[in-house]
């Protein structure tokens, strides 16, 4: 493969983990810097709003401005407006402010992000019955799990899963591991597919999603990363590495 021109990252479990920069991590993304490569930082995180995953990033010792960043809730509120949708939520509080939310009454869409402790019966059973009406189900992406602090935690994947099952019907996901997204990431750095790098922990939705779109990929073994998906990131053709400064080891030595 070429040598890539660009840098696609994800950020939980590449940049940090538990609150805490993964060792080495500043370092490689400056040496990134250093070498004028652009970056994007791509995130499915939807527990938090846009703003806030930029400071995080920040206080946590990463150069990163405002542009490079593109979280799947904030990719979803935007195709949302694109189509005048009345959007009913099923998410987490805490990123409400990314959207414009309709009443269960006006809505012809229902968007679901990780929603936390809002995944109970009763809103659960709402979407279903908007979808059930022909309203569309947006999703941020299929995330089966979400690594926190204390472990391994339920993310979005397995309640769109049910919805899916129970409504007849299929998720436009807009986040990772869907397309739109990598393709903006890769638009906005002027680049092709095929010259970015995707670096993520999440073989389906970095990896996968990665190389359905043309990038190449590298998956390393921080954040989520399970000995099981080694060889899944060797079928779709991606390497697999200790962290991100490993990778950008390789990368400087690619002539």
């Amino acid at each position: 493969m070429p040598k890539p021109q660009g840098f696609c990252l994800d950020i939980s479990g590449v940049l940090h983990e538990g609150g805490e920069a993964v060792t080495g991590a500043r370092a490689a993304l400056s040496r990134v810097r250093e070498a004028g490569v652009p970056c994007r930082f791509l995130t499915n995180t939807s527990r938090k709003p846009s703003r806030a995953v930029l400071d995080e990033l920040r206080k946590l010792g990463f150069e990163v401005n405002e542009k490079e960043v593109l979280t799947a809730p904030a990719a979803v509120a935007r195709y949302v407006k694109a189509r005048k949708l009345k959007a009913w939520l099923l998410v987490h509080p805490d990123i409400e402010e990314e959207f414009e939310p309709a009443s269960f009454s006006d809505a012809d869409a229902v968007v679901v992000c990780d929603a936390g402790e809002r995944f109970d019966y009763r809103r659960l059973d709402q979407a279903f019955a908007l979808l059930m009406e022909g309203a569309p189900l947006l999703t941020v992406g299929m995330n089966r799990y979400f690594k926190a602090s204390d472990g391994l935690h339920l993310d979005a994947g397995p309640f769109i899963r049910a919805l899916e099952y129970a409504a007849g019907v299929d998720a436009t996901i807009i986040g990772k591991p869907g397309e739109a997204m990598f393709q903006e990431a890769c638009d906005s750095m002027g680049l092709a597919p095929g010259d970015c790098l995707m670096i993520g922990d999440d073989v389906e939705a970095d990896i996968g999603g990665a190389r359905k779109a043309g990038l190449q990929a590298a998956l390393v073994k921080t954040g989520k990363y399970q000995e099981s998906d080694g060889a899944r990131a060797a079928e779709l053709g991606a390497g697999v590495f200790d962290d991100i400064t490993a990778v950008v080891s390789h990368w400087l030595n690619v002539q």
